[in-house]
């Protein structure tokens, strides 16, 4: 019987990295759905349940479940079979959470990924590339990183 040798880690890869990315994808649900709201609500004029579970690819539950995280977080506001709001700080998140989108985006195009790659892609990359790194990328692209100066 042949034992697998297992190669160590590669060089590079710091200590915690694993860490760092499942707290990314605790922060990624939030900052897809904040972001959700403020394009439905701008497009539409208001956002129900059912319009994020159809943008979203999820059943109602799923939403309802989200969005009651989002509530005790005070990101949205809403009330029984009334329509989702952004709080303030809701609508801070979802304009920097676009923002970086916009400059990963941005950055994909310019290294010549073909656009609708460039925005798959960005769409993933956006929620774990660190500060440095999207600040390196906004310098790149000779833009400036966000308004009120968050990335």
């Amino acid at each position: 019987m042949s034992h697998r040798h297992w190669p160590k880690p590669r060089h590079g890869r710091p200590e915690g990295i694993f860490r760092k990315v499942r707290a990314d994808h605790a922060v990624e649900t939030t900052e897809d759905y904040v972001e959700a709201v403020s394009d439905i609500v701008h497009r539409r004029g208001e956002c129900r349940v059912k319009d994020l579970a159809g943008l979203m690819g999820v059943s109602h539950v799923t939403v309802s479940r989200i969005v009651t995280r989002l509530l005790e977080a005070r990101l949205v506001e809403t009330r029984p079979y009334r329509p989702i709001r952004l709080t303030a700080e809701g609508e801070r998140l979802a304009a920097q959470s676009r923002r970086r989108h916009e400059i990963v985006y941005s950055f994909l195009l310019a290294l010549g990924v073909p656009d609708p790659e460039a925005g798959r892609d960005a769409e993933g990359i956006e929620h774990h590339v660190g500060g440095e790194t999207l600040s390196r990328m906004a310098q790149f692209l000779n833009t400036p990183l966000a308004t009120g100066g968050q990335p």
